[in-house]
Formats: structure tokens, C-alpha cells, sequence
């Protein structure tokens, strides 16, 4: 069960607030895993069972199924790790997703296609969206104002569970 926690609420609020700049810091609990609920359109960092921060997502164009193919618009499912960070991202600031992993790349070879990759949990970037639209090219999105939060609270390696 996912809980959160008053200490955590706090802190989130308070770095949220902190800084007007494009890099904050974060010396609260680790964000342990995150998990992506595609159905709810929800983002969540977690410390073990505790929710850290929850944010509303944006995800591919093309939102239902597995991610399988180079171009498809979706949003990959399953576990993975955030394995890179890109502080001149042209979505502000983005932290990579390993996709493909090793299963992802043999189903795409057995149909003779490409997995695609670059796949990215990633701001706004300069352009004024609205929430409820699915935009990207497969990636997980939120405002930049979040993304600064994000990208201060998770460290490469996170494990990264995405769910339909």
C-alpha cells in the first residue's frame, strides 16, 4: 500500500517553492523507485512504500499498449532504470529511461523493426500545453516547474515501474 507521509508533503512543498533557478537541491529521503500508473496518467516518487510527490503525466499520442516499435507513439511498459540525465534537454530538463531493455529489443528484431529509444520522463519545454492532451513521442511529461523537483529528487538507477 502507498502511503504519504505529513515530513514528505512538507518537504516537496518546500522545494517546490524554493527556487525560481533551473536546479534545486534535495536532501530528503531517496526516492527509492518510481511508478508510472499510464490508466491514471499519474507519476510517482517513491521512498519504499511512502509517496514522496504524485504528479498528473502526459504520455505518448498514441497512450494504449506497450511501446513495441521505433515511431509508435506509446509509452514503453515494465520495469527499467533511469540511466542518464540531460540538463539542456529541449523539454528543460529530462532524466532517461533504459528502454529497450533486452526483451524489447528481441520482440522488435522477431518482427524485423527497430524498438526505438530515447525515451525520456521530461518537462514542458517552451511550449504552452494543456493538461489533459497525451503529446509526446512515447515519453512521461509534466510542467517544468515539476520537472525541477524530479530531476533533483531521482538519481541514476532508480528502478522505474510502468504500468498500463
Amino acid at each position: 500500500m502507498i502511503t504519504i507521509s505529513r515530513r514528505a508533503a512538507l518537504v516537496g512543498g518546500l522545494f517546490s517553492l524554493a527556487s525560481c533557478g533551473k536546479f534545486i537541491s534535495y536532501d530528503g529521503p531517496p526516492v527509492t523507485r518510481v511508478q508510472i500508473q499510464k490508466s491514471d496518467r499519474r507519476m510517482y516518487l517513491l521512498h519504499h512504500n511512502a509517496v514522496l510527490e504524485a504528479y498528473d503525466v502526459q504520455l505518448g499520442f498514441t497512450a494504449a499498449g506497450p511501446k513495441q516499435f521505433e515511431g509508435d507513439g506509446k509509452t514503453p511498459e515494465g520495469r527499467y532504470h533511469i540511466d542518464r540525465r540531460n540538463p539542456d534537454s529541449a523539454f528543460y530538463l529530462s532524466v532517461g529511461i533504459d528502454y529497450p531493455n533486452a526483451a524489447d529489443r528481441a520482440f522488435a528484431a522477431s518482427q524485423g523493426k527497430s524498438p526505438g529509444g530515447d525515451i525520456f520522463i521530461h518537462g514542458w519545454g517552451d511550449k504552452k500545453r494543456e493538461r489533459s492532451d497525451d503529446w509526446t513521442a512515447g515519453c512521461v511529461a509534466v510542467t517544468n516547474r515539476e520537472m525541477k523537483l524530479v530531476y533533483a529528487m531521482i538519481r541514476n538507477g532508480t528502478p522505474v515501474d510502468i504500468y498500463a
